[in-house]
């Protein structure tokens, strides 16, 4: 039932091709794609590494044959698919013979694909190396597929179409997919600067934005799958969202994420379906330091197939821009309240999308919280809103004098780890590392302050699906540290793993006066051989 509800999504979304990984899953799925007119890619679970192990091979034979005798009277499967990133565990001893036994059992299977079904094409996945060639197992299939992940797990955006170009130039004969590709996004988090592997939901706008175009545009490759349509679960991993895969277009709830309408914008033809898809959808609830203006200037992005709108906003118009990329942007105030967002195309209102805006006031560069609570993700750039307590925690800053707020001394470190203790992960696998001070300007006031700490010393174990990627944390000294708030001490020797470990949350909370606008200041000295961190702060008038 669950992937005959998905194949509406990605039939409207516009795509035409499924692969159906890593295994072969119910007869529904692909009566759905021969009813939908979905092109698919059928694989058998070979994924990792050959063991040397006799039964193993035999095994990978039988479900071959099972997977093809099964489904060959679908109409819709195109290739059939048996080894996923097969050399992606190599061993540090014996490589050679790992290669030898795993080129032996691709043409053993080749073979049965031959036996089985000759009209149809084979084909398996490869991860971004350049050892399949040098070992003769990209000769084997019909169809090489590449799972390419250049910009997300390591390297650059534009190393992507590097990569692409030099396996057409090296190998002009091959028939190449991208096989995998994609950047994880959690709809708590979100950035005005996206980086790699900040799980927001920009920068995996920002990275498709980048590879869908290279993907069309290289008349050499064949197709490709985006790993993956919908949020799925996966033991192993931890990252912002423990045991969960966010790559997906779609969230396990089955609610589209803005990028989805990328998507549908660049493979739908306007003449069958207008994409016209203000995307705040993924945001529409923030919070906003707002200053004496009255609101704050934050870009607002389009999806749409149009060749150009014009956005209106709370009865103002921002003007009309032409798409590029099947996007546009506009920097739009937002004020504080409910901001009403239109996209008009001639004389009509395509789509209609509300932003609300939590403010929090800036009166002469001191900090009004007032009702609300000043929170920040210390150690990150991204914003990030609590689920479970609805608390908006704004992007950290390096103190300065026209600064409302920010951190002195230290660096940031992070860790895709698991936290204990919390469902907030992502505002505790960031921290600063030998922090000094930090430092609050706010008006006069009584004020509860929270500081909040996660100790990230030991370094992170990585699984090889990271494909290489340094998440950042690094072995350091164990946190142990006095802290003072307005010169008065309020810990001390404190060790925020002393108690439960590292990567468990711990949180304290004082109280500190502000009687003559002074800021409050709250101080880190290590003690014991210790370094000092922290996690995030919040402070509420009290």
């Amino acid at each position: 039932l669950t992937d005959i509800m998905k194949h509406p999504l990605i039939k409207d979304m516009g795509a035409n091709f499924v692969r159906i990984s890593h295994y072969p899953q119910d007869d529904a799925v692909l009566e759905m794609c021969d009813r939908m007119g979905l092109i698919a890619w059928e694989e058998i679970p070979i994924i990792d590494y050959v063991p040397e192990n006799a039964d193993f091979t035999d095994n990978c034979e039988t479900m071959l044959r099972e997977m093809v005798r099964r489904h060959y009277n679908h109409p819709s499967i195109a290739m059939w698919g048996y080894m996923n990133e097969i050399l992606l565990r190599m061993p540090d001893e014996n490589r050679s013979a790992t290669v030898e036994r795993t080129l032996k059992l691709a043409e053993r299977l080749e073979c049965v694909l031959s036996e089985e079904d000759s009209t149809r094409l084979s084909t398996m996945a490869f991860h971004g190396s350049d050892i399949y060639n040098e070992s003769g197992i990209a000769e084997i299939t019909d169809v090489k597929g590449w799972n390419l992940y250049q910009g997300w797990y390591g390297g650059r955006l534009d190393d992507f179409e590097s990569f692409l170009s030099t396996q057409h130039r090296n190998h002009p004969d091959h028939k190449i997919i991208v096989s995998e590709y994609g950047a994880g996004s959690d709809m708590r988090i979100h950035s005005l600067s996206p980086e790699p592997f900040d799980f927001s939901m920009e920068y995996q706008q920002k990275y498709l934005e980048h590879y869908l175009p290279v993907i069309e545009d290289s008349v050499f490759v064949a197709g490709a799958s985006h790993w993956n349509f919908i949020d799925f679960s996966s033991a192993n991993r931890a990252e912002s969202m423990p045991h969960i895969n966010n790559k997906g277009l779609v969230t396990n709830q089955r609610y589209k994420k803005d990028i989805y309408y990328f998507y549908k914008a660049y493979w739908r033809d306007i003449k069958e379906d207008t994409v016209a898809h203000i995307a705040v959808r993924d945001w529409p609830v923030r919070m906003e330091l707002i200053d004496e203006n009255g609101y704050v200037t934050r870009p607002v992005k389009i999806y749409t197939n149009l060749p150009e709108a014009e956005l209106i906003v709370n009865g103002h118009t921002l003007g009309v821009k032409a798409g590029k990329n099947h996007t546009m942007v506009f920097d739009t105030p937002l004020s504080a309240g409910n901001n009403v967002l239109e996209l008009k195309y001639g004389d009509q209102i395509r789509d209609v999308a509300v932003v609300n805006i939590n403010a929090i006031s800036v009166k002469n560069g001191l900090v009004d919280p007032d009702k609300d609570e000043l929170a920040i993700n210390v150690g990150s750039r991204c914003y990030f809103r609590s689920e479970d307590s609805g608390v908006d925690w704004l992007p950290d800053m390096e103190y300065s004098e026209n600064m409302p707020y920010g951190y002195t001394g230290g660096k940031f470190s992070t860790s895709q780890d698991e936290i204990a203790l919390t469902a907030d992960d992502p505002l505790f696998q960031h921290c600063i590392v030998g922090i000094e001070q930090y430092r609050l300007n706010v008006v006069p006031g009584r004020y509860e302050v929270e500081l909040y700490f996660a100790d990230l010393s030991s370094p992170s174990v990585l699984s090889a699906y990271m494909l290489g990627h340094n998440a950042g944390s690094e072995s350091v000294a164990l946190s142990h540290m006095d802290v003072w708030v307005n010169g008065n001490k309020v810990e001390t020797d404190f060790a925020p793993a002393a108690a439960s470990g590292v990567r468990t949350m711990v949180r304290k909370r004082y109280v500190a006066d502000s009687t003559d606008g002074s800021p409050i200041i709250v101080a880190f000295n290590p003690v014991a051989g210790g370094s000092t961190c922290l996690s995030a702060i919040k402070i509420r008038k009290l």
